[in-house]
């Protein structure tokens, strides 16, 4: 049998993996390679750095399979302080996962119309142009539908995080703030006709206490694994 002190810095070492996958796969890649306003620059972006967006799309598929680690990991060391809020939220945490993986389909069609110039003769470089900014959008709201179960995930996971013990409380805050902008976000994304005029402020809502949330419990796990019981009884 594993440890929950090994549990828990395998899952510290997961979390910095979809910290680094994540981070260049969006900010890296896509974010410099997709213009919301033009098509064509964005083909053609794609198209001159083809590797480069290969590469991105494996470290998200990475981010996914540490992603499911996680739900796991992250089930059994909190598993004592509430077993069945435990189990939803690694639930949680894996329905979104799942939502991602598709989302993912998006980007791999993108690739395969680009990587294949036999498509041309399908398409014209207008559609196939108006067909990759679809794929594009589709990727963003599918995304967007699976962190409104990742928002729920955080508030419950800081919850146990704040009753267990031994994780800083105030991992727990921060975790749950980070819940809050996520479903913030993503709803107004749905809701608000004008969302592209707020995009920038929720985008900080999110990011900031988001990054510093789950990076202090990443940082927590690997350096204070050692402080997870091995048995808690807290139910």
């Amino acid at each position: 049998m594993y440890s929950n002190k090994l549990i828990a810095r395998s899952a510290g070492i997961g979390y910095l993996i979809i910290f680094i996958t994540g981070i260049f796969a969006n900010f890296f890649v896509i974010e410099n390679m997709v213009v919301p306003d033009s098509a064509v620059i964005t083909v053609n972006n794609i198209i001159n750095s083809l590797s480069l967006y290969r590469i991105g799309l494996l470290c998200f598929i990475i981010m996914v399979i540490f992603d499911v680690y996680l739900s796991w990991a992250l089930y059994v060391i909190l598993k004592p302080v509430n077993s069945i809020l435990s189990l939803f939220s690694g639930w949680l945490r894996l329905v979104n996962s799942t939502i991602f993986a598709f989302a993912l389909y998006h980007l791999l069609m993108i690739l395969q119309l680009l990587s294949k110039t036999d498509y041309l003769n399908v398409f014209t470089q207008d559609q196939l142009n108006a067909q990759v900014m679809l794929s594009f959008n589709a990727f963003n709201n599918i995304w967007l539908i699976g962190l409104v179960f990742f928002g729920l995930h955080l508030l419950i996971l800081g919850h146990l995080i704040y009753r267990s013990g031994f994780i800083p409380k105030f991992i727990a805050i921060l975790l749950a703030i980070a819940a809050i902008g996520y479903l913030a976000d993503s709803f107004a994304s749905f809701m608000l006709p004008n969302y592209a005029d707020y995009k920038n402020i929720f985008m900080i809502i999110v990011v900031v206490p988001g990054v510093i949330g789950e990076l202090s419990l990443t940082l927590w796990l690997l350096i204070k694994s050692s402080k997870v019981p091995e048995n808690l009884q807290r139910d």
